[in-house]
């Protein structure tokens, strides 16, 4: 039964403190909702897909990849455009713009099901929503663990 729900992004993070704070939260399934599942820059190549899942599992952490829930390109680009507007880059942004807010919960999470995703954790205790930004505000992932904390009434951490 799932307890508990925590996000975290991998900016500002390194390697080893990304890890411990799964480990120390408990977490035993790792979801994955990016769209592109790499980073650029070496300090985050322990965040690409592939180094990723390695790392997971040999800390016994389950991974899941749900595209469903990533933003389109499309408003993405609406947040990149958001950034140039205010001349910050991705990584120095502190929360999303409103467009970009307005057309996910539109176009991603008023769609999304729900139920059903709950339906596919249930062997899943503590469950961490990931993107990469490392403040939860300037991430998608504050928006879908917002909803799900509405829907399900599970408490939601911030790593």
């Amino acid at each position: 039964m799932l307890e508990r729900l925590f996000t975290i992004g991998a900016y500002g993070k390194s390697e080893a403190t990304f890890f411990e704070e799964l480990e120390r939260a408990g977490v035993d399934l790792f979801c994955d909702i990016r769209q592109r599942r790499g980073v650029r820059g070496s300090q985050y190549a322990f965040a690409n897909s592939t180094r990723l899942q390695a790392g997971l599992a040999t800390r016994g952490i389950a991974y899941k990849y749900v595209p469903q829930l990533a933003p389109t390109t499309a408003i993405r680009e609406e947040q990149y455009e958001a950034d140039r507007q205010q001349g910050i880059t991705k990584r120095a942004r502190m929360e999303l713009g409103a467009k970009f807010k307005q057309l996910y919960i539109r176009e991603v999470l008023d769609h999304f099901d729900a139920k059903g995703f709950h339906e596919s954790l249930a062997t899943a205790h503590r469950v961490a929503l990931f993107c990469v930004e490392g403040t939860p505000a300037a991430c998608h992932r504050s928006l879908v663990s917002d909803r799900l904390h509405n829907d399900w009434g599970i408490p939601v951490e911030h790593l």
